[in-house]
């Protein structure tokens, strides 16, 4: 099975567990626990050699992810998938859990993932009006990450799955040539 696919079955797990009605921990919360214990994971090489290690035995692993998990005031359902991550020895595989986390999530909340290409970097104002675009365009609530395309003219690039909004000037500039070459 592909570190994806691994990755995707956990966070559907933890999604199963977070959005069911009465639980104690909510999606956002339990991404922040995530992204702040894969943060002190990144920041240490010693730390991340010692849990990613087979040489190191889990219940070492354990308790060290314990001492983080209680400096770090995680929440018990996001304690026990990283003790679940060590037992299973997927510890190496928190930022793909993350990573698929997140797309769970939304997904489960009724929100549509958009990367934003743009020529430069977008105001608040303007990234809100793109959004609420977006979100006419689609039906659905989105949620943008939005990135500088140096290799742009102007304006924006907008990727919903598989389909792609293209707002740049190279792309007004291609439909012009196209329409051009169709008359001739």
């Amino acid at each position: 099975m592909t570190t994806s696919a691994v990755a995707t079955r956990y966070a559907s797990a933890l999604a199963d567990v977070v959005t069911a009605p009465g639980s104690s921990v909510r999606p956002e919360d339990a991404l922040a626990e995530l992204r702040s214990f894969d943060t002190a994971l990144r920041s240490s090489a010693e730390l991340h050699s010692a849990l990613t290690s087979p040489a190191v035995p889990p219940g070492r692993k354990r308790a060290v992810v314990g001492r983080i998990a209680d400096a770090l005031k995680l929440s018990r359902i996001t304690r026990n998938l990283l003790f679940v991550l060590i037992d299973h020895r997927r510890i190496a595989a928190l930022d793909a859990v993350l990573h698929s986390f997140e797309i769970v999530v939304d997904e489960r909340l009724g929100f549509a993932r958009a990367e934003v290409a743009s020529a430069r970097e977008l105001t608040e104002a303007q990234r809100t009006a793109l959004n609420e675009r977006l979100e006419k365009l689609t039906g659905k609530r989105i949620r943008a990450r939005f990135a500088v395309d140096q290799t742009l003219i102007g304006g924006v690039v907008a990727r919903i799955g598989s389909t792609v909004y293209d707002g740049s000037v190279r792309g007004q500039l291609d439909a012009l040539g196209q329409r051009l070459a169709t008359e001739n």
